[in-house]
């Protein structure tokens, strides 16, 4: 089930909601947390039900493992160790991450080195390993440094399962959820809250289904279906994939937000308008928060982050961003992608250490084409897709501009008539420009949602606004996507 579809809309979120406030004000506040398990469970089943299992076993066996790092061990009765506990519960999420997302990369790779025949498992993804892994990674890292206590399945089981970020993030901690579904007033309606989700929900839903699927259109387009991209191709292209992903994924966090104000509960920020960045560290404290937050604080710094000498500082920036990358999805072009921003944030220390500064709009737009290219690695399925786009992006391929945009100014026409063949028709047509300078002023001018509920005011404005919106919104979801983090 799709935030973006009809099913989930008008059924599925407002009988969940109902429902949920209809127990609490009966005061079965067991029963309602019980129904919220339930119903994100429902949600997580739509794909495919026989993963359920999978999550089932996963949240219990965490819980116990986290429920043992919690409690105190006497030494008569120790037969292992809290840091052993530990070791063996992150390696258990990891190999059942590994298994299920790397196993097939591993096999081709164990092929091609030699020469082998071993046969592909051919294992679907199930959905949101990547992010209820990392975070019962978190959870347990959590327990061992005595930061949780949690001994209630049920509680454990809403954490993990909560609808809004189940999918796809943010990835959050045990300690800025629990708060929240323990406070008591956080189990009556707030119209307040409902006005503000309501609102969000529906620019988010903006995002998505107006914005990021139609600059989907022109990305997938050159990336999996032109056989060769001149210049004007290649970086519309490449820009329409890189504000196709922006547009998805800050519209699934404005839903993903939106909808756990419903239920009054906060999630914590995961997206502050990052291409507004001024370096890649700046990037990256904007871009996905909650998982930079999470490679800092359990793997970057238990590498020994930047307490010890500058190699082995740099050494940690880059295998932290290459596990990042890997992160993202078992192929070369995501570690390579992993890779570039970590040489990128080297390349940044080492800068800064120097003292060098420079124009922030140049700072700006170093920062924002750097982003643009490493996004080709991180869309291409294979090397040869990154290198057909790269290619025309620098003219590898020719320089052809659109005759039928140049041809009605008078300049134009005699040197379109003297030089037929730096002109002609592009793919697809000149309209994807216009959209791409539309998105960088949007993104560089307009607040993000974090801005906009610090001074939303519900009236009659915002009320015809976000009636305007939604229904516009509703009217062109001719066609239900996924988001593209749901593939990670």
């Amino acid at each position: 089930m799709l935030f973006n579809s009809y099913e989930f809309i008008f059924a599925f979120l407002p009988i969940t909601f109902f429902i949920y406030f209809y127990l609490n004000h009966k005061r079965l506040t067991q029963a309602s947390k019980g129904f919220l398990v339930f119903s994100s469970l429902f949600f997580y089943s739509w794909w495919n039900i026989a993963y359920l299992p999978l999550i089932l076993i996963s949240m219990l066996f965490n819980y116990v493992i986290g429920n043992s790092l919690n409690k105190e061990i006497k030494e008569n009765k120790k037969t292992f160790s809290k840091k052993s506990i530990l070791i063996f519960g992150i390696v258990a999420n990891v190999s059942l991450l590994g298994y299920f997302k790397y196993a097939d990369f591993f096999i081709e790779n164990f092929n091609l080195m030699l020469n082998s025949n071993v046969n592909l498992l051919h294992l679907v993804l199930p959905l949101a390993i990547s992010f209820f892994t990392f975070q019962q990674i978190a959870y347990l890292v959590d327990s061992y440094r005595q930061e949780t206590k949690e001994y209630d399945f049920l509680n454990y089981a809403l954490f993990v399962t909560f609808f809004p970020q189940l999918i796809a993030g943010p990835i959050v901690h045990h300690k800025e959820m629990m708060p929240q579904f323990a406070n008591n007033r956080n189990m009556v309606k707030n119209y307040k809250n409902i006005a503000l989700g309501v609102f969000i929900f529906s620019l988010g839903l903006f995002k998505k289904v107006v914005i990021a699927d139609t600059f989907a259109v022109w990305a997938n387009t050159g990336f999996d279906t032109a056989i060769t991209l001149n210049l004007f191709e290649a970086w519309a292209t490449s820009l329409s994939y890189t504000f196709q992903l922006y547009f998805d994924f800050s519209g699934y966090t404005d839903m993903a937000i939106g909808i756990s104000l419903l239920f009054n509960i906060k999630l914590p920020i995961n997206f502050n308008s990052p291409y507004k960045a001024r370096n890649i560290q700046d990037f990256w404290r904007r871009w996905h928060i909650t998982l930079s937050r999470f490679l800092r604080d359990y793997i970057y710094i238990p590498l020994g982050g930047n307490k010890i000498s500058s190699f082995r500082t740099y050494s940690n920036l880059l295998a932290t961003f290459v596990i990042g990358g890997f992160w993202h999805g078992a192929g070369w072009t995501f570690l390579f992608w992993g890779f570039l921003h970590g040489i990128a944030l080297v390349i940044h220390r080492l800068w800064s250490n120097l003292g060098f500064k420079m124009w922030t709009w140049l700072a700006w737009f170093i920062t924002f084409n750097f982003v643009n290219v490493a996004w080709v690695f991180f869309r291409a399925k294979e090397w040869d897709d990154a290198v057909k786009v790269l290619g025309g992006m620098i003219g590898l391929n020719g320089v052809v501009i659109s005759d039928k945009l140049l041809y009605n100014i008078k300049v134009f026409k005699p040197i379109i008539a003297n030089n037929p063949d730096l002109f002609g028709k592009l793919i697809f047509g000149s309209t994807p420009f216009s959209f791409i300078i539309a998105g960088i002023l949007v993104v560089l001018l307009s607040k993000n949602v974090v801005e906009y509920s610090k001074i939303f005011k519900f009236n009659l404005i915002s009320l015809l606004f976000l009636i305007t919106l939604f229904i516009g919104t509703i009217l062109n979801m001719s066609r239900v996507s996924e988001f593209l983090y749901f593939n990670f």
